[in-house]
């Protein structure tokens, strides 16, 4: 029996070609749904996490508690918290923030890589310390030069991104890249708003920057200074230079944020993970959405194996006879039994492949169909989708389980088949 099982598959497989035809389409289609939707989830996830809210999740942001009891601790974050907060269990590095406290505004007029610019911004500035973003330097060292110099200041890879696709088109400005800004410097007044009110006895302080490189930790809707900077600029401006705005904990593994947050919730701080609570909340969102089509794709498979069920039912019920003689002429159960399985499994192979292919050839169409006919936005990723292997690799095998699952049943009545019974007639 074994020599002939794959000749015997083939012509039971050729006589009904169109059941066969109609249980591999079912399974193409729930196989393609459920690795196209899988695939599109995983792509959405991957350009959250890494381009709309990329968070370090080895760091920790602490920030001053919002009231503050004298007697329970808490409060400002001022050189003695930072040595405490430094000094926690888990914490490789704390890196120090100061906002520069003074309103600033920035008005350039001239060339702006080739095109005449004149426009009036107003900009937030923080500073930090060098290490914090020395892997995104591009230009010099990242130090306070004086009050009679440029200020090295990074801007932010999602600022750069959203200027790129939203900004720039709608005016005809240049497209930039972090090494065509290296080096850029424009006017800054400190102490100087469009829309707030500055005490008149307060002059304002000019200043200018330059651009020294592009991270994703700069500010998003500011620049990032030197921490000393920061300092000169608030004492300046008769603002507190004593303080930090936040600390940034680095934790040695991030496994130890959790214990690092509850301590540094038990010195009366707060941690500010508004970023980590977005991209979590997209992520739940892209996660939930994923799943509800897949676990639509799952019933497409469900039904397609119900499909296979009913016409390998049929089939055996049609070929009782020839089920008959085999018994009679020495095929085990067991064979026969295995004869319905892989004919099912057959079926469940090609279906499999042909939907991962079917999904493929999708998202490959999807991702042309973006790039010609969805215009630019910011984060607009090169292709929607993740491909893993496993993932192409589980297509196929759940074609393969919904087959033989829905074959199961008709394999075992086949095994049954009682020769004399039949033969009888």
């Amino acid at each position: 029996m074994s020599g002939s099982l794959w000749p015997l598959v083939k012509l039971s497989l050729s006589r009904d070609r169109r059941s066969a035809i109609s249980s591999t389409f079912g399974l193409a289609i729930g196989v393609a749904s459920l690795v196209f939707f899988v695939s599109l989830g995983l792509g959405v996830g991957r350009i959250v996490r890494e381009k709309v809210f990329p968070v370090d999740t080895s760091l920790v942001e602490v920030v001053p508690a919002q009231l503050s009891f004298g007697l329970l601790g808490g409060g400002t974050l001022d050189e003695p918290t930072v040595a405490r907060l430094e000094a926690l269990p888990g914490v490789k590095r704390a890196y120090k923030k100061m906002n520069v406290r003074a309103p600033a505004v920035t008005i350039y007029r001239g060339d702006f890589f080739g095109r005449p610019l004149h426009m009036g911004l107003e900009i937030l500035a923080v500073g930090v310390e060098p290490d914090f973003i020395k892997s995104d330097l591009m230009l010099g060292d990242f130090a306070d030069p004086g009050p009679d110099k440029p200020i090295p200041a990074i801007a932010s890879t999602r600022l750069l991104e959203i200027y790129n696709k939203s900004f720039a088109p709608q005016r005809s400005l240049p497209q930039l890249s972090g090494q065509m800004l290296a080096g850029f410097i424009f006017p800054v007044d400190f102490n100087r708003s469009f829309v707030t009110s500055t005490n008149p006895n307060e002059s304002a302080i000019p200043s200018q920057a330059q651009l020294v490189g592009v991270s994703d930790r700069a500010m998003l809707a500011g620049i990032t200074i030197p921490l000393d900077a920061a300092r000169r600029l608030n004492a300046a401006a008769n603002k507190d230079a004593k303080t930090f705005t936040a600390v940034t904990l680095a934790a040695t593994d991030p496994s130890q944020v959790p214990q690092l947050v509850a301590a540094v919730k038990a010195m009366g701080l707060r941690v500010d993970d508004q970023d980590r609570r977005m991209a979590e909340n997209a992520g739940a969102a892209v996660a939930i959405s994923t799943s509800s089509l897949a676990l639509l794709s799952v019933l497409i498979c469900l039904l397609a194996a119900f499909n296979i069920a009913h016409a390998f039912s049929a089939s055996v019920r049609a070929r009782e006879k020839e089920l008959g003689v085999m018994r009679a002429v020495g095929a085990s159960r067991s064979a026969l039994f295995r004869l319905v399985l892989v004919e099912a499994l057959l079926l469940g192979l090609l279906g499999g492949v042909i939907g991962t292919a079917l999904a493929l050839l999708a998202g490959y169409g999807l991702d042309v169909a973006a790039v010609r006919f969805v215009p630019e936005f910011p984060f607009k990723p090169e292709t929607w989708f993740e491909r893993p292997l496993w993932l192409m690799g589980g297509g196929v095998v759940l074609g393969v389980l919904a087959a033989v699952a829905g074959a199961f049943l008709p394999a075992r009545h086949a095994s049954r088949t009682a020769p004399v019974r039949v033969l009888a007639g």
